[in-house]
């Protein structure tokens, strides 16, 4: 905002902050008020639905206004950052009361999007990640230095990759916000979309040397050899700007980022962002996802790692097996299950609430609330240690029970404090022996007042003494001019009225001074005890953010027992080999959106490398053949995440990728159709498969004409077969052709999915069996759909002319019916066959007159019809 000429100190003060951050919204405290002004007003006032006003009404240099009480910052500053507007929020620096001229202000804390720890602001079961990017020119696959960073836990994470590696990584984590330098605006949208927040930076800060040297001063290490991520010179890059950024919008307490994680490639099952959108495994909530399913964890930091466990999951045969022989072991424990959970349930989000100490944003009963958490610590230490499953042992001993830490809590925080600290009552009693005899003095101030005064009215005679309080001469006691002979010579007259005089004496003195700053000494001796523990919290954030995680794994591992038991699961096994074999297996998602009563149609499948690659799976519209698909895809990834799977027995070779191409979807702001969208995803495909992939491919080639289309996807289905890799596929089709690949490929079958005709209608069985199908009920499905009768017997005749045309062997007789069905000839009308026109058949029937007809005149008549019709 531009000075004006005429413009208060106070909007002075204001324009000379907003010029230092131009591209936030800044919330200024007026007062009680944050308030804000110009183009900022009207933002805010538009997206909170709060009252726009004028400065200075009728002043033409007047700006516009609005406003919220400070007091309901919480209330409303998600809605902005959600809106995706940065936020300023600037403070009074100094007491106004104190202040000479002017309050002095200054911006506390810059919010957006990807920095943000408050509870309004979070999605619990999701972290939010702020990531940041750098960019190179080199010509080598790693060319993309990633990080990922969560203010609310304290997770960091470094990586380096090519495009399609980042943009995996981008899908995955879904960050909030992204940064890098501005130059790289461009390449950043060409390359990943416009899906993202984003926000850049100066290249200065993209820097090497000043990355290296700002993450070894903040982890107060000599190398990052530690870390293991020495290597990462791209990545490190990217992680220096993350800080920089952090401390950049007034955020340098930064004690919770305790570690970085480097994120390999190679430990990871590979999924695309096709891949993550077809097999539906996150989504917005409207409709069933794989993780609405599959999530029965009880605390957020177990709902949060569960989902990063699903988009990433592992791809080490020994850490798979270790996480199932847990689940196991939960599941023959039930008790114990039920015991963990209940414990889990009541710690609540231990992740987030450890970041908040180093934030001083910890309330009291957040405070408590982690006094808890360390008490289900211990609780769960004590009984993983007494398990008998080695990777529940080792989780055992990472927990740190931290008994100072408990005990000073459960000692110095009152049992159900207030949710400030700037309330009195938070420290327990016992604590401080000052802070005892200053709320003795304020809670019995009444009763120490009454007892002074039946003492002076003893010692002095006055029957009518009386003690008082006003705030302009405090205490004092006052006796009427009846009794004022009798009043000691030692007491000091304070104040005179018509018919009494007002005294005050040392001991009523020295007391008014106690009781006046108890209040506020009980305030500042409690706000002194908090402020120490949380300093000695901050001794124990690692400990605790261990504990954290292992209470995160541990509730994952039970939620994963719970689901065997209650879906009737079964464990898969894990082998280096290439058979993929599952017996009677279901849908995780669609077998739980039923009618009551509906039982799922399980089915067996097998693949392997050896004579059954390829499955071509043809069958009916609606008939299952993409439940199928997608729920030998949602096998291997659960069982990869260390679940058991829906089925009733379940061999499933280590896979290092998934890909996926179904359904039909376009780009349009990017100048993309549906078919050049399906050639993308099909292209990454072809272009990255290895001998442990496994590949969905759903109606190939849809999008373009029939020929094309078989063209398409027959040269697909070669290639694969052809190539060195043999990944195992799936490739459902509606193009009956490709049947005849079985007899052209060793390793490719057909199969379909079975159904049954009543009379004019069709059942669909759901059931895989050998062999093709050459039938596709669409018109069925249609009919189904609600389609009119008269559009569905139009259908039904020119499917007969076109199968008719294809028996006889030749394309151009099927072109020639297609010219055919566009003579007007072809009408929807029964007359036609019969060499009659609608307008003779009226006639005829006008002829008729009904009410002078005999039956037996009307049957002749009906003969008459007839015949002419043979």
């Amino acid at each position: 905002m531009a000075k004006t000429k005429g413009d208060s100190p106070l909007m002075q003060q204001h324009n000379a902050i907003k010029a230092k951050y131009p591209d936030a919204i800044l919330l200024f405290r007026v007062g009680d008020f944050y308030e804000t002004f110009g183009a900022d007003a009207v933002k805010t006032a538009s997206i909170l639905g709060i009252t726009l006003t004028k400065r200075h009404g009728g002043d033409p240099n007047s700006s516009e206004l609005a406003g919220f009480p400070h007091h309901a910052l919480d209330t409303y500053l998600h809605k902005l950052v959600k809106a995706g507007h940065r936020v300023a929020i600037c403070d009074q620096l100094e007491d106004p009361k104190l202040a000479k001229g002017i309050v002095k202000r200054g911006v506390t804390e810059l919010v957006t999007p990807g920095i943000a720890t408050g509870d309004q602001l979070l999605q619990q079961d999701k972290n939010n990640f702020l990531c940041s990017m750098h960019f190179t020119d080199s010509k080598q696959q790693a060319a993309i230095g990633i990080c990922f960073l969560d203010m609310s836990t304290g997770e960091f994470f470094i990586a380096e990759g090519d495009q399609d590696y980042c943009d995996k990584l981008l899908q995955s984590m879904q960050p909030a916000e992204v940064i890098f330098t501005k130059a790289n605006q461009k390449k950043f949208k060409e390359e990943f979309g416009t899906g993202f927040f984003t926000y850049h930076l100066d290249e200065w800060i993209f820097n090497h040397d000043y990355a290296r040297e700002i993450l070894l001063k903040h982890f107060g290490t000599h190398s990052l050899k530690g870390f293991g991520i020495e290597d990462l010179d791209i990545g490190i890059v990217a992680a220096g700007a993350i800080l920089h950024y952090l401390k950049d919008t007034e955020h340098p307490n930064l004690q919770h980022i305790t570690a970085m994680q480097r994120i390999n490639k190679a430990e990871h099952l590979w999924m695309d962002r096709f891949t993550i959108r077809n097999l539906e495994l996150i989504g917005n909530g409207e409709s069933p996802t794989l993780f609405s399913t599959i999530n029965h964890t009880v605390s957020p930091m177990g709902a949060r790692l569960l989902r990063r466990w699903m988009l990433m999951p592992l791809n080490d045969v020994a850490q798979i097996n270790e996480r199932l022989g847990a689940v196991k072991h939960f599941i023959i424990d039930q008790d114990g299950q039920q015991q963990i959970k209940k414990l889990l349930q009541a710690t609540g989000d231990l992740e987030r609430l450890i970041s908040k100490v180093p934030l001083r944003k910890i309330n009291p009963r957040e405070l408590v609330q982690l006094g808890v958490a360390l008490e289900n610590c211990a609780a769960l230490k004590k009984y993983l240690s007494a398990c008998d499953n080695d990777y529940l042992l080792r989780l055992s001993i990472i927990i740190n029970e931290i008994t100072l830490i408990k005990d000073r809590i459960k000692q110095e925080i009152k049992e159900n404090p207030p949710v400030s600290i700037a309330k009195a009552g938070v420290i327990a009693d016992g604590v401080s022996e000052a802070l005892d005899e200053l709320r003795t003095l304020s809670t019995k101030g009444k009763e120490y007042l009454l007892a002074m005064q039946l003492r002076e009215t003893a010692a002095t005679g006055i029957s009518s003494l009386k003690i008082g309080f006003n705030n302009v001469f405090g205490y004092y006691l006052e006796v009427t001019n009846v009794h004022k002979d009798k009043v000691p010579a030692e007491w000091t007259r304070k104040q005179t009225l018509t018919t009494a005089e007002r005294y005050i004496t040392a001991e009523l003195k020295e007391y008014e001074d106690k009781i006046l700053g108890a209040e506020e000494k009980i305030l500042a001796i409690e706000q002194q005890r908090y402020e120490s523990l949380l300093a000695a919290l901050q001794d124990f954030i690692e400990p605790l953010q261990s504990n954290a995680r292992v209470m995160a794994i541990v509730d994952c591992l039970c939620c994963f027992a719970a689901n065997a038991v209650k879906l009737k699961y079964c464990e898969p096994t894990l082998h280096a080999g290439d058979e993929l074999h599952l017996e009677k297996s279901r849908h995780p998602v669609i077998e739980l959106q039923l009618p009551q009563g509906e039982d799922y149609i399980s089915n067996d499948l097998l693949l392997n490398a050896t004579d059954q690659q390829m499955i071509i799976l043809t069958g009916p519209n609606m008939s299952g053949k993409s439940a199928i698909l997608r729920q030998t895809a949602l096998i291997t990834l659960l069982a990869h995440m260390g679940s058991f799977v829906p089925a009733a027995a379940a061999k499933i070779p280590l896979t290092d990728k998934i890909f996926t191409r179904v359904g039909a979807s376009d780009n349009i702001s990017g100048g993309e159709s549906t078919f050049m969208v399906e050639m993308n995803e099909t292209a990454s495909i072809l272009n990255n498969l290895t001998p442990r992939s496994l590949i969905i491919l759903d109606e190939i080639g849809r999008g373009t004409s029939t020929y094309d289309g078989i063209s398409i996807a027959w040269s697909i289905a070669e290639f694969l077969h052809e190539n060195d890799a043999l990944p195992k596929t799936l490739f459902a089709t509606h193009y009956h052709e490709m049947n005849e690949l079985e007899n052209k490929f060793s390793r490719i079958k057909n199969f379909h999915i079975t159904n049954k005709e009543l009379g004019n209608k069709i059942v669909f069985l759901r059931k895989l069996a050998p062999g093709g199908s050459t039938h596709s009920f669409g018109i069925h499905v249609a009919k189904m759909a609600g389609m009119p009768n008269k559009l569905i017997d139009r259908a039904n005749e020119i499917l007969e002319q076109l199968e008719e045309a294809r028996s006889k062997g030749s394309a151009n007789n099927i072109a020639e019916e297609v010219k055919k069905l566009n003579d007007p000839k072809v009408q929807l009308s029964i007359f036609d066959a019969y060499s009659l026109t609608f307008e003779e058949i009226r006639k005829l029937l006008n002829d008729i007159d009904i009410n002078r007809l005999t039956p037996v005149e009307a049957l002749l008549k009906l003969q008459e019809i007839k015949g002419k019709l043979g």
